[in-house]
């Protein structure tokens, strides 16, 4: 069996703090002609722990696709379960890291804690690894000006509505995605129908409009424009996310669709009639027409 290379964590987000680490352990595999495992827990263990969850920026199937994308020859979701979090350090290392993924490196975060009570840390992986003929590796820490890239400030950024922000620290867009569900059709009647976002796993960014791209099995659909809130004008009572695809008619419901969400454009508002209500909307489009313009120039597409 081929030796591994293994780097651990949650990764949610797969930001560029994340697509950093990934590659020192790519660049450490390819030096001693190893794989390279991304060793990834589901549920999160803070979930199973009863720590409390916070919102969500991946999905775990877009998570493991960006983990291969950025350079995993694997990605060994392990599910983590109350028995789990009792294993020993010891058991830890030996039955999941030695024997099961074969590691002849271990690379994790220098806060990293593993094992019943989080009892290890670096040092002990290091004094297990001396044992079990792997070698444990500080992870690279990337960032900014502001501090290194992490979940927590992404999550920060959407909560605020500055996806464009976030989208810097994630190297991309945040993305939502969901099924198309049968709506009130109330954006037929101004001429500005919707796609409904139903099931959306991922963390919402805060009421508003924001310019998107609307994709299908990973391509490209069509640009558009988004609303994220309660809708004040209409009723005001439930949460939708809502799409408006520009130059695009045919029929999604029942279709899954990822949404990337590329500039917000302004806050959530009531207006005093309808026909407000559409002026505005048509004023939205354009201004998410010119955002997707721009981020299409700065792409060089």
């Amino acid at each position: 069996m081929t030796s591994s290379v293994v780097v651990i964590g949650n990764f949610d987000g797969v930001h560029r703090g994340h697509q950093a680490v990934i590659a020192q352990a790519r660049a450490l595999a390819d030096a001693r002609s190893s794989r390279c495992v991304v060793l990834t827990f589901d549920p999160h263990p803070n979930e199973v722990l009863g720590r409390g969850l916070p919102p969500r920026l991946t999905t775990l199937a877009r998570r493991v696709e960006l983990l291969r994308a950025h350079g995993a020859d694997e990605v060994s979701v392990e599910p983590f379960t109350r028995e789990l979090a009792g294993w020993s350090p010891e058991r830890f290392a030996k039955e999941l890291l030695a024997e099961r993924l074969h590691a002849s490196a271990v690379v994790v975060g220098a806060n990293f804690r593993f094992g019943h009570k989080r009892a290890g840390d670096f040092t002990r992986l290091s004094e297990l690894g001396a044992s079990l003929a792997f070698a444990a590796v500080a992870a690279d820490v990337a960032g900014d000006a502001d501090g290194a890239f992490s979940s927590t400030r992404i999550r920060d950024a959407v909560a605020a509505g500055d996806v464009t922000r976030a989208a810097t620290i994630l190297g991309r867009p945040h993305r939502l995605s969901g099924v198309v569900e049968n709506g009130d059709q109330r954006g037929r009647t101004i001429g500005f129908p919707t796609a409904n976002l139903g099931g959306v796993a991922e963390m919402l960014p805060a009421y508003g409009v924001y310019a998107v791209r609307v994709l299908r099995e990973g391509a490209l659909l069509a640009g558009g424009v988004m609303n994220v809130g309660v809708r004040p004008t209409v009723d005001g009572s439930s949460l939708r996310v809502e799409a408006h695809l520009f130059d695009f008619a045919a029929d999604l419901y029942g279709q899954t669709l990822a949404v990337d969400v590329v500039e917000r454009l302004r806050g959530e508002q009531k207006f005093g009639s309808f026909e407000e209500l559409r002026a505005q909307i048509a004023r939205d489009a354009d201004d998410a027409r010119a955002a997707l313009s721009r981020l299409a120039g700065a792409a060089g597409l």
